[in-house]
C-alpha cells in the first residue's frame, strides 16, 4: 500500500516520503489517516515552537534566523509556515518559501509552506496532522508560523510548547500591545526591528502589560496561583513571566538570545511538571478539531446539503433567522439518525 510505504519512508526520514505523505493530508487523501495512526506512536519527541504577530512585523524573517541558529547548534529544523488564502480565488502566495530560500539545499532543515483554505485562527485545519509528520521524521524542533495575525488569532497556543509573539516598533496604538488578546498568549515576546526608532517604548508598553496581565490565568493553562515573578526576572516558583528580547532578524542580532529563552521556557516546562498540562491541552485541542470535522461530514447527507443552500435562500430572505434554522436542521438530522438505529 501506498500509505505504508509514506510511513516507512517518513520513519526513515526520507524527505520525498515525507513531502508525499504531506500532500496526501492536505488533499484529504483516503490513506492519510492510516498513515497518521502509524505515525501517532512514534511522535511527542519534538519541541514545537509558535511564530505569531501583525502583518509586517518579520516573522518568516525571524524564523529563517532561527532556524540556521538551530542548525549551528546541530539540531534538526521542520518548519511549517502558513499563509492566507485568497476569498476570491482560493490560492495563496506562499511567499515564506521565497524569504528563506537560504535555508534550501540543507538536510537538516524541513520547510513547508500550507495555504490556510479561508480557516481563521491563524493556522490551516491540517497544520497539526503536518507538524505530526514532521515528528515524526525526526525532526528535533518544528516551527509553525502563522498568517499575519490580529487579535483573534489565537489558534496556535492550543498547537505549540512554547509561543514567540511579535512585535515591532512603528506600528501605531501602543495600547493596542495592551489590550490585544494575540499578546495574552506569548511565552515570549520579541520586539523585531529594534533598530527603529522608538523599539524602547514599545518593550516599555509590553512590560506595563505584563504587569497588569501578571495574576491572569495562561489560556493552556499552566500559570500558577504563586506570586508573579518580580519585573527582570522570568520565573517565580511555577509562574512564568514572558521574558520580551530584542531583535534585528535582517542581522541576526538576538537570534541566539531569543533561542536560549525558548531552551529555558522548554526546561521550564519540564521542570515544573507542566509540560504534560501543555501536552493534554494540545491533545484536546487535536481530538476537538477532529471530532468536529468527522461530525459535519459524516452528519451532512447530500440531501442535507441541498437543504443548507434553500436554508441560506431562507434566511437571506429574512423568512427565518440563522438560530431557528440550525436548530431546526440539527433537530431533524438527530432524529432521522435515531429513527435509522
Amino acid at each position: 500500500m501506498i500509505s505504508s510505504t509514506l510511513v516507512d519512508g517518513t520513519l526513515a526520514g526520507e524527505r520525498r516520503a515525507v513531502a508525499r505523505l504531506i500532500s496526501l493530508i492536505e488533499n484529504d487523501g483516503e490513506e492519510a489517516r492510516d498513515a497518521l495512526s502509524a505515525l501517532y506512536p512514534h511522535t511527542g519527541r519534538a519541541h514545537i515552537i509558535g511564530v505569531t504577530g501583525a502583518p509586517g512585523t518579520g516573522k518568516s524573517t525571524l524564523v529563517n534566523r532561527l532556524a540556521l541558529e538551530y542548525r549551528a547548534r546541530g539540531v534538526a529544523v521542520g518548519i511549517i509556515a502558513v499563509d492566507p488564502t485568497s476569498p476570491f480565488s482560493g490560492g495563496a502566495i506562499l511567499g515564506d518559501r521565497i524569504r528563506m530560500r537560504d535555508l534550501s539545499g540543507d538536510p537538516g532543515i524541513f520547510i513547508r509552506s500550507m495555504a490556510s483554505r479561508g480557516r481563521l485562527g491563524g493556522l490551516a485545519r491540517t497544520t497539526g496532522d503536518v507538524v505530526r509528520v514532521l515528528d515524526a521524521a525526526g525532526f528535533e524542533t518544528v516551527i509553525v508560523e502563522t498568517v499575519g495575525a490580529g487579535q483573534a488569532e489565537v489558534e496556535i497556543a492550543s498547537t505549540a510548547y512554547t509561543t514567540l509573539v511579535i512585535d515591532m516598533p512603528g506600528l501605531g496604538d501602543d495600547i493596542q500591545a495592551i489590550k490585544c488578546g494575540l499578546m495574552e498568549i506569548a511565552d515570549i515576546l520579541v520586539v523585531n526591528k529594534a533598530d527603529r526608532d522608538g523599539a524602547d517604548n514599545t518593550v516599555a508598553c509590553l512590560q506595563m502589560m505584563l504587569d497588569l496581565n501578571a495574576n491572569a490565568s495562561h489560556p493552556a493553562g499552566y500559570h500558577s496561583t504563586d506570586p508573579p515573578a518580580a519585573s527582570g526576572s522570568v520565573t517565580s516558583g511555577r509562574h512564568w513571566r514572558p521574558p520580551i528580547i530584542k531583535t534585528i532578524a535582517t542581522q541576526g542580532e538576538g537570534t541566539a538570545e531569543l533561542l536560549n529563552a525558548i531552551e529555558e521556557h522548554r526546561e521550564f516546562l519540564h521542570q515544573t511538571g507542566l509540560f504534560e498540562n501543555r501536552e493534554r491541552a494540545r491533545a484536546r485541542s487535536e481530538f476537538m478539531n477532529v471530532l468536529r470535522h468527522d461530525l459535519v461530514e459524516r452528519l451532512l447527507t447530500p440531501a442535507h446539503t441541498a437543504r443548507i443552500g434553500a436554508t441560506v435562500d431562507a434566511i437571506a430572505a429574512r423568512n427565518t433567522d440563522p438560530y431557528t434554522a440550525s436548530e431546526t436542521l440539527v433537530r431533524d438530522i438527530l432524529g432521522a439518525r435515531r429513527g435509522e438505529t
